[in-house]
């Protein structure tokens, strides 16, 4: 909680809202990337071991496999649109070459799943590792630094009971009379 303190008195406590992390009668989609399958499929495996460890069932999470992470996007749109899901996961690897293709498959993939979000309403989660090298890539896939894909997965399952939240306060204000009458 944030405090805002005035010769030691604190004088402003505001309502912190933060989503619950059970994933509990939420349906997820992970839209996850082929290539670099052997570092994807460790993020996948870390998505699905903290859905699990959530209270996420089994029928209530889908995988829908594409390319590359330049596909990721559009799939993940494709897949908020279908009313079926509260969040998706986007999952892929970029590792940095000689030329530039890196930077437009890690860009396009980065702006295009927040876009995904943005034009649904539908989280999608960001767990694409982008990495300069082949050691970062593993690092990050599970090996030293983490588990992205676990990362994007507890993401998932906070953003969703925090939405959960904010739409059953949302209708408790549509219930009651306006405080200020005059504002619309």
């Amino acid at each position: 909680m944030v405090f805002l303190r005035l010769q030691g008195e604190i004088i402003l406590q505001p309502k912190v809202h933060r989503g619950r992390l059970t994933a509990e009668g939420f349906r997820f989609a992970i839209v996850a990337s082929r290539w670099n399958d052997f570092l994807t499929s460790k993020l996948i495996e870390g998505a699905l071991d903290a859905l699990e460890r959530f209270g996420a069932e089994e029928n209530e999470v889908e995988i829908f496999k594409v390319p590359g992470s330049f596909e990721l996007p559009l799939t993940s749109l494709k897949v908020a649109l279908s009313g079926k899901f509260d969040a998706v996961i986007a999952i892929g690897v970029v590792i940095r070459g000689e030329t530039p293709h890196f930077d437009y498959v890690a860009g396009e993939a980065a702006k295009g799943v927040g876009q995904a979000s943005m034009q649904t309403g539908v989280p999608v989660l960001f767990g694409v590792v982008t990495a300069n090298t082949l050691e970062q890539a593993i690092n990050r896939s599970g090996v030293k630094a983490g588990n992205k894909g676990y990362e994007a997965a507890m993401s998932a399952i906070e953003i969703v009971n925090l939405y959960r939240e904010m739409n059953a306060q949302e209708e408790q204000v549509k219930g009651k009379d306006k405080v200020f009458p005059h504002v619309v």
